[in-house]
């Protein structure tokens, strides 16, 4: 197989030569050429067609900013930024990956130690990596349909003229044998009784209940009981095969008339919330998600009733521009989330990078954001599995579960937690929209999401379900 072509656009030779060296150390790429600012990188790209870019974001007669504009007008493909950690840097990055920049990693400095450029390398191929995955997934789909469109514009078969039939047409005297053209023969054979059916042979046609599944063991504050009307919520959900649109089978009630022995235990008090709405929002998303945050963002309503939480895997930093940013292109106040917020309806909280972020009952009956820098979960800090995973005790709220594009599987194990126990919707983007469908896709394979919707309906539906 013959190795991707990379470009790698920067305006320091040292750098240049720093991040050519880190690609080649994978042996599926290869640096076919480097620009130091964002008009060469442009010409080196009509002549050369690389299969991706790394570029810089800050750069002299043209930045990577401007240069990815073109880049994605007349060159489409995947350009991963190289960003500084200054404010300007930041702030560039975020408005690069909504023009539709693949991903952005960190940019090493000259002072950075040789540990650090490896970790650098590690995460630049592994974004490489996955970019040419989610291009040639993306014409695997496209190809796909393409062959179901052929099919479905294909002539129908030619019908034969009439001459053609009158020829073959069927002589029924012809094709009765002399033997039985003898009707006397026929009357005397003697009729044949019908063998009985036994009723054991007879096709047992109830159909049998599917079997109930038992709910995973769930990291809740402290054990709640099940209601009867829960239980049964859940026992229909695993009989679904956790399938949208599946109806299953009501399982056979079975009437006791033993008087139940009663329990001395007290039963669990729910925490009681006081908090002015019935419903909140959760959204994980990673690889692609400034852009489709926005996409969903700004179709909110300015007065939408419920808070939103949000976690987006970003290092340090670059969450506070993605929320300023944010806050100035949608109706509804966004904020990088601080330990102690209270959640409002209409406020959108981005965790922290570098943080988890949970929310947890306050005894005022409110509800509000806790960080913590514990280790990563799957990888990550902060983890959408970790934000999920504060939720599942919060069962007097309607709670909306939103997977968006992004790598790997994050949020998909505990989505499926808080389906098995009860929440209002579970919502997964659809793979046409995706940047990376990896997240989305581990909870759809789980048979968790209630619905999967390409991104320009995600928002809409939101307002159809918060209320």
């Amino acid at each position: 197989m013959m190795p991707y072509k990379v470009i790698v656009v920067d305006d320091s030779a040292f750098m240049r030569r720093i991040i050519s060296d880190l690609i080649e150390h994978e042996p599926g790429f290869k640096v076919i050429g480097t620009a130091k600012n964002g008009r060469e990188a442009i010409d080196l790209i009509g002549a050369q067609k690389p299969d991706l870019v790394t570029m810089d974001v800050e750069m002299p007669e043209m930045n990577g900013l401007e240069a990815l504009g073109l880049i994605m007008q007349q060159h489409p493909l995947p350009v991963i930024m190289l960003s500084g950690i200054n404010e300007q840097g930041m702030r560039e990055t975020i408005m690069a990956l909504e023009l539709g920049a693949f991903d952005f990693i960190r940019k090493p400095s000259a002072s950075t130690s040789s540990h650090d450029i490896k970790q650098v390398g590690q995460q630049l191929r592994e974004q490489l990596q996955a970019a040419m995955n989610a291009v040639e997934r993306r014409a695997a789909r496209q190809a796909a349909l393409a062959d179901k469109t052929t099919e479905r514009l294909a002539p129908p078969p030619k019908k034969p003229d009439a001459s053609s039939l009158d020829k073959a047409r069927f002589d029924p005297a012809k094709a009765v044998p002399d033997s039985l053209k003898k009707t006397d023969d026929l009357r005397s054979m003697p009729a044949k009784a019908a063998a009985p059916v036994k009723s054991k042979e007879l096709p047992d046609r109830r159909a049998s209940g599917l079997p109930r599944k038992k709910a995973d063991n769930l990291p809740t504050a402290g054990p709640v009981k099940k209601s009867r009307e829960s239980q049964a919520g859940s026992d229909l959900a695993s009989a679904a095969g956790k399938q949208p649109g599946t109806r299953a089978k009501l399982p056979e009630r079975t009437v006791s008339v033993e008087k139940p022995a009663v329990s001395h235990r007290v039963a669990p008090v729910e925490p009681k919330i006081r908090t002015g709405y019935t419903d909140l929002v959760a959204i994980g998303t990673s690889t692609g998600g400034p852009k489709a945050l926005r996409a969903v963002l700004e179709q909110l309503p300015e007065a939408f009733p419920a808070p939103v939480i949000i976690v987006q895997h970003m290092p340090p930093n670059f969450t506070k521009s993605l929320a300023q940013r944010l806050n100035t292109l949608t109706k509804l106040n966004v904020v990088e989330a601080e330990d102690g917020m209270v959640l409002q309806a209409g406020e959108v909280y981005i965790a922290p990078g570098g943080y988890h972020m949970n929310v947890t009952a306050a005894g005022d009956g409110s509800l509000k954001l806790t960080l913590s820098n514990e280790a990563p979960r799957n990888g990550h800090r902060p983890s959408v599995d970790v934000m999920y995973e504060s939720l599942l005790p919060l069962r007097m709220l309607k709670r909306h579960i939103v997977l968006l594009t992004g790598m790997g599987s994050d949020g998909a194990k505990v989505m499926k937690q808080l389906y098995d126990t009860g929440v209002t919707s579970t919502i997964a983007e659809s793979e046409e929209t995706c940047v990376v469908y990896g997240m989305p896709r581990s909870a759809v394979e789980l048979g968790c999401v209630t619905e999967v919707l390409p991104l320009h309906e995600i928002g809409k539906r939101l307002i159809q379900v918060v209320k």
